[in-house]
């Protein structure tokens, strides 16, 4: 990698010109990815590809009178100082508020990159233009902000926002809640069933965690392998999977850790308040995130959970 300040001016409009045509193309990255569920932010992004694609024309015209029709490839990562970015197309599904982040990121290093570039520059043609990219880009926010006024009035940010929300419900909520409800109901049955068979705490404990991790093993897999999110939009199958997978191991965990306590009676106690808050979390997620009524969630969770938990205080004592 080569440092900044061995660079010649024409090297230095190469690379402007390469970082231009990356931000260029980045903003169309976005601007794709979002146009399906936030059309109007998509609208946004297009304007500041437009704007990018303005700079490079300039600097394409200043670089052909002072150096002729060759341009060199100079990218940013052949040059030390610069920020690595990462790929857009391994970011999917693209979130606003990410994407928003890396846009601002963006625009503060290529103006910090102008400011330097116009200082070191001899020639005055080439420092004009470089002073007035840096210009340009410090008030490119302003810019952003203007379009988001234009393009995202209240009720389009509003649609936005519910998209956004259905998303996260889609690609984490759903599967994280399926995961914590297997967890948390299904094991309670062998858990509890092997605390009053054995009347021991530490083997309710190992059974209760056997059964917690094999759980979430097999519906973090159920869950990666059922669709691979392309037509249905629950996202990566994989993260889903991830989620699932820990949300069940943690739903089941939380009422085998009291069996550490050696004292039967007072772990069963403690294990037995762990799961009505668990069915207590879970009717919340249901209510917040599901729209399903209070009192009609809290009927279905705590009827089935009353249901496992009987089943296997019923064996255990049998």
């Amino acid at each position: 990698m080569r440092r900044f300040d061995t660079l010649s001016e024409q090297e230095v409009l190469a690379l402007a010109i390469s970082l231009e045509e990356e931000d260029e193309r980045i903003y169309a990255d976005f601007a794709e990815g979002l146009r399906e569920e936030y059309p109007a932010t998509a609208k946004v992004f297009d304007g500041m590809r437009e704007e990018e694609s303005g700079h490079r024309r300039r600097l394409i015209e200043l670089y052909r009178q002072r150096f002729g029709e060759h341009i060199p490839l100079i990218r940013r990562q052949d040059v030390k100082g610069f920020v690595q970015r990462r790929p857009v197309w391994l970011a999917r599904p693209l979130r606003l508020n990410a994407i928003r982040n890396q846009a601002a990121a963006m625009e503060e290093e290529t103006r910090q990159f102008y400011e330097r570039a116009a200082a070191r520059a001899t020639d005055a043609s080439i420092r004009q233009l470089l002073d007035d990219l840096a210009e340009e880009e410090r008030s490119h926010e302003c810019r952003a902000e203007q379009l988001e006024k234009t393009e995202l009035k209240p009720d389009v940010r509003r649609q936005e926002e519910e998209a956004r929300r259905r998303l996260l419900v889609l690609q984490i909520v759903q599967p994280g809640l399926a995961g914590l409800m297997d967890g948390s109901v299904s094991t309670l049955a062998p858990v509890f069933a092997a605390a009053f068979a054995t009347r021991n705490s530490w083997t309710a404990f190992a059974v209760g965690l056997a059964a917690s991790l094999g759980a979430g093993i097999s519906m973090g897999f159920a869950e990666a392998l059922s669709d691979d999110g392309s037509l249905t939009g629950r996202g990566h199958p994989w993260l889903r999977g991830l989620v699932c997978g820990l949300m069940t191991t943690l739903g089941g965990i939380g009422h085998t850790l009291p069996f550490l306590i050696p004292a039967f009676n007072l772990a069963t106690g403690v294990a037995v308040i762990v799961v009505l808050a668990e069915l207590a979390t879970i009717t919340w997620i249901r209510n917040r995130f599901m729209e399903t009524p209070v009192f009609s969630a809290a009927v279905q969770v705590g009827l089935g959970g009353t249901l496992v938990f009987l089943t296997g205080v019923l064996i255990g004592n049998s």
